[in-house]
Formats: C-alpha cells, structure tokens, sequence
C-alpha cells in the first residue's frame, strides 16, 4: 500500500509560491511561461503583515471580502444616479405598492388575496396569525418592502450583473434581518407561545441561545443524539476498508447474493461534507440500494484535513484519491471496467479524472455518473456572488494564516444563500419558541462538517469557479490540457430542480461539452435531497431522456418544455442504466485482494469518517 504524505511548508516561503504552484497544475503549456526565479522569490516580509491582518479582518466577516461589496453598491448607487428615467420607475413603483396595500388593508375580505405573498421557500408568514390584524399589515408591507428593493437591483443599462446581483442579495440580507418576524413582540406565533407557556418558550430559548453561544465559541464537537450514531444507526451499510491512505480510506461493501453485475461501482464523494450522505440511513442509503440491486460497491471516505495537509492540491485529490482508488479496484476486481459515481465536488474531480483517462488512453471506466455536478461554473448561482478577485483574495489570506477553509465559515457561505429559512426561522424556533432542533438523519450529517485545505480550495475558486478553465479547454493537467468532448464512456448526469449549490441548468451544460452518449435526469427537491430520492419517498418526480452520441444540442428550457415529470423515483432508471452498461453477472469478488496489499483494514464505515 502506497502513502502520500502532504506536506506543510513555512508560510513565507511555500505559501507564497502557490500561485506559481497553482499554474504548473492548471495552465496549458501554450499559456506565458512562468516569470524568473528572480521575480517569484519570497516576498518582502511586510507583505506577510498585510495578509495577516486581512486573514484577521477575514475571520470577522466570514471571509467576505468588503471592498467587493462596496465596489458593487458603489457601481450601483451611480448607476441609478445618472438614470432619472430609471429614478422615475421606481417612484411609480413605490406608489404601486403603496396603493395595493392601502387598498388591501381598507377592505380586508377573508376571500381577498394578500397582493403580496413570500416565495416558496420562505415559511416566516406560514402561522395562521399572520392573517390577522395587525400582523398581516407588518407582513405585508414587510413583503411589499422586499418586493420594491428586489426591482430596485434588478439589472440596469451599464451596471456590471455581477454588481447588480451582489446588492440584491446584500438587500436582502438587511431586510431578513429586520423582518417583522424576527421581533416577539410583532410575531404572532411567539405572542401566542408565551401566553400559552407562560415565558417558559422564552427561558428555554435563552437557555438554546448560551448553548449556541458557547458552542460556536469554542466550536466543540456536538456528540450525535440517541439513534443517530454514525457506524451504527448512520453509515452502517455492513463492509470493510481495504485500503488506506493519508487522502481516503475506500470502503468495500459486503455484497448481496451469490452473483453481483461484473462490473464494480466506485463512489466519488464531495469532500466538503462526510460520504456518508449517500449510505444515511438504511431507509435512503443509496449504497445500501445499490448493493441490494446485485452491484459491487465501493465508496471513497475522505479525510478530514488539519493544518498540516494545507499543502493538498487539486491533483492529490484526483491522483492521489480517484486514481489510487482504481487502481485498487483493479487489483481486487482484476479484468474488469469501472462503473464511477461522483457526487457534487466528488462529481468534478471525477470529470477531470475521466477527461485525463480519456486523454492518455486509459479505458477502464465503464460509465460515469455525476450527481449535482457542475463541469462548468458559468452559471454557479448565489455562490459566484462571493467570488471575484478580490473575495478569493481575502479567503486566500485567511487559509494562508489557518491552513484550511474551517467549517463554521464554509456553512455560513451557504446558510446565508437560504438566510430567511436557515438562519432566521431556525433562531425564532429556538430562541423565541423554545423548540428544540427535531435530530434527522440529514441534520446530523448536516452537522458533521469537514475542513477544506488552503491549497486545493484556492486551485478550485481560482481555477473553476473564478476562470472556469474546464469547459474552456485551458484546464491542464500533468502539463497537458484535458477536454471533456475526449470522454466516450456514457454518462448518466443529474440535476435537481431547487439546487442552490450546484444549479440544476448548470449541471445541464455538461451535455454542451461533451459528445458521448449521456443521458439527463431532472429530480424535484434539492442539492441533497433531491439525489436522496429513494423507491417510495412520497412526494418525488423526475424527468429523464437519452441523448445519442453526436446529437444536436438542445437547451435547457427547451429540454423541460419537451419533458414531462414522471412519478416516483429517479433510483430504478438510473439501476436499469448501469445494468445495460454491464457485461452481465459475474461472481462475487472476494473483500480486499491481501495478496496484492489491500487486505480488509477494519470494518466499514473506517476511521476517516470519526475525524472531528
């Protein structure tokens, strides 16, 4: 068994050269050659004071970058100040709304539509109290405040879209936080909760505020509650490690029956978040499901990155991770093709990993399977709001001074894009009602978050996100740029509808640079849940279509126009599919291969995924 040992090296010296670094990885070689020794030397030993003292500022703001956001109020503000025509709309707008809700409040009928209503996923208002005075004249001019400012930041002739963008959603971060419902005394539902209890909702809140408090101070580990114990009742799909690296474990899982498919099935997780989304509980565990249907099914876990692994790239990932796992996989299934699954960031390494094989000729991969993943990052979604020049810069800094990207200031980047549901009706639910978190399988995973480390997060903002080099064909690996149209093994490629992370039309675009034969599934819900969407779950739809290798590109709306939702869940396609991209039944490999080095290490689900 090979070990890759990453290696951290002194801040004024290693981490200055990681741009350097980062262009050997990612740059064609038609690219300007790197500048001299001479001018990449470290730099002048005040400069490490300046990224100090950002990496400091970083820390207090979450990594948000302020001159981002005040470069884009600025671009704003100017804008509309040389616009007197678009002035003038928005005072006829003003007088619109004013005149609705005037109108509206005057001649309150229980059978009168409210002229505003809050989005779908905005369940603030949802309590019957809303609906009674005087509560429905805060809600409503709450939501006509809101309504007014979303077409205040609408796009404006010259304004930057990026700049418009990011002041909407800044607005709309100040108007959560001061809706009405955010306030006991303007909220119903807590009004009618202390009466009830008598304060005791108060107390008991207060009581959930100093533990949360305390907790995110000293970020200690929470132990998971009574019936959620990763290993036992999460993760517990039976199987063994077979092979282990400072990178990953990857486990191999028992299988079912005396014939499994011939070939093998490898899971490429996102390592932003524990793999155990995927094998939750036995209910909605796709490995158990999988296993169940007669696969093979190995999954990669990977570790949790300290300090000391700063120094992981982009390319440790995807040599040392995705292609040592096959390589192993070859050894304990000799002879036959892999069937691979990536997942979220799981799914764009794996992509890179593919395009790389197809490159150099390496033909072991049966089909691939991206979930939530995007191989271009053009139409990211809210998370591009974060990225420019100078917020990567100001990550940069942190994660040059703490070695990683930590949890807490990775899930407020993406509890901000939803912040009205999760970050303030969770606060009114447990400060103001009392209510304790009701424990799921998904919230305790949920919990369960993992460090990025300082090198590869960098490679990937900058790389994919920043200059989305990928599907431009300016990605390089090993010196040699890599394209997506060179991958031949079909894929099976999934979006979900109301995918904030991953945007379902962005997933869509991998059917844009590629060639092969692909088919693309369309499932309701979400990033997680929407893939969690196992046989029986009430509720679930999907659109599916084949496209032929070589056909003729059709959009995305034009896709959905043409596709009706089918019942149920996407999980029995998908099983149908990698049965017809199998050769047929074969016997049941043995677990690990000791005689090649992968003997079974220890019972699944393995060590790395404890790691706190």
């Amino acid at each position: 068994m090979t070990a890759h040992k990453a290696r951290k090296t002194a801040r004024p010296a290693g981490k200055d050269q990681a741009g350097a670094q980062l262009r050997a990885l990612i740059c064609p070689q038609s690219d300007p050659p790197p500048k001299p020794d001479t001018e990449t030397a470290p730099a002048h030993p005040h400069e490490n004071l300046d990224r100090t003292v950002r990496a400091t500022a970083a820390r207090l703001t979450g990594g948000v970058s302020p001159h981002a956001f005040i470069e884009a109020w600025s671009d704003w503000a100017l804008h509309m100040a040389r616009s007197p025509g678009r002035q003038l709309e928005l005072i006829e707008h003003a007088q619109e709304n004013v005149f609705k809700l005037t109108n509206y409040l005057l001649n309150i009928d229980d059978a009168a539509e409210p002229p505003f209503a809050p989005k779908a996923h905005d369940h603030r208002f949802a309590h019957a109290g809303w609906n009674r005075a005087p509560f429905e004249i805060w809600a409503q001019g709450f939501l006509a405040a809101q309504d007014w400012w979303n077409y205040a930041t609408d796009h404006l002739r010259g304004l930057q879209p990026d700049d418009a963008d990011r002041t909407r959603f800044m607005m709309r971060q100040m108007l959560d936080l001061m809706s009405p419902s955010n306030f006991p005394a303007l909220n119903p539902e807590i009004i009618e909760a202390t009466v009830q209890t008598r304060g005791r909702n108060l107390s008991e809140g207060a009581v959930h505020f100093a533990r949360d408090f305390l907790h995110t101070m000293t970020q200690a580990h929470i132990p998971a509650p009574p019936g959620y114990q990763v290993g036992k009742d999460l993760a517990c799909t039976p199987g063994e490690v077979v092979f282990r690296n400072d990178l990953f474990e990857l486990i191999q899982y028992a299988p079912k029956g005396g014939t499994v498919q011939a070939e093998p099935i490898l899971i490429v997780p996102a390592w932003i978040m524990k793999y155990y989304i995927l094998d939750l509980s036995p209910r909605n565990s796709m490995v158990k499901y999988l296993v169940e249907q007669g696969f093979t099914v190995f999954v990669i876990s990977w570790c949790n990155p300290t300090a000391e692994q700063a120094e992981l790239s982009l390319e440790d990932y995807r040599k040392h991770g995705v292609m040592e796992a096959l390589n192993a996989i070859d050894a304990i299934v000799p002879g036959e093709k892999v069937q691979a699954v990536g997942y979220c960031l799981g799914g764009t390494i794996l992509a890179i990993a593919a395009a790389t094989m197809a490159r150099d000729g390496d033909d072991r991969l049966a089909s691939i399977t991206l979930m939530a993943a995007q191989v271009d990052f053009a139409e990211a979604g809210e998370l591009l709001l974060f990225l420019d020049e100078s917020q990567v810069a100001f990550l940069e800094d942190m994660m040059w001074d703490q070695g990683y990207l930590d949890r807490p200031q990775m899930a407020r980047a993406f509890a901000t894009i939803r912040a009205e549901d999760l970050i303030y009706s969770r606060a009114v639910r447990r400060y103001f009602l009392g209510q304790e978190d009701a424990p799921t399988d998904m919230g305790v995973w949920y919990a369960d978050t993992t460090r990025m480390p300082a090198r590869m997060h960098s490679e990937y903002l900058r790389g994919l996100f920043l200059e989305n080099r990928l599907s431009a064909g300016r990605f390089a690996v090993e010196g040699q740029v890599i394209a997506l149209k060179d991958i031949r093994a079909p894929m099976f490629v999934v979006g979900t509808e109301a995918d904030h992370i991953a945007p379902w039309k962005s997933v869509y675009k991998t059917k844009l640079f590629t060639d092969n034969d692909l088919t693309f599934v369309l499932t309701n819900r979400g990033h997680n849940g929407g893939i969690l969407s196992e046989p029986g779950h009430p509720g679930r739809h999907y659109r599916i279509s084949p496209r032929p290798a070589g056909a003729l590109y059709v959009g995305p709306d034009a896709w959905l126009a043409r596709h009706a939702p089918r019942q149920g869940s996407w999980w029995g396609e998908w099983s149908q599919w990698l049965t017809d991209n199998s050769r047929g039944k074969a016997d049941v490999p043995a677990m690990g291969a000791p005689e090649k080095g992968y003997a079974p290490i220890a019972a699944a689900p393995g060590a790395y995924i404890h790691q706190t």
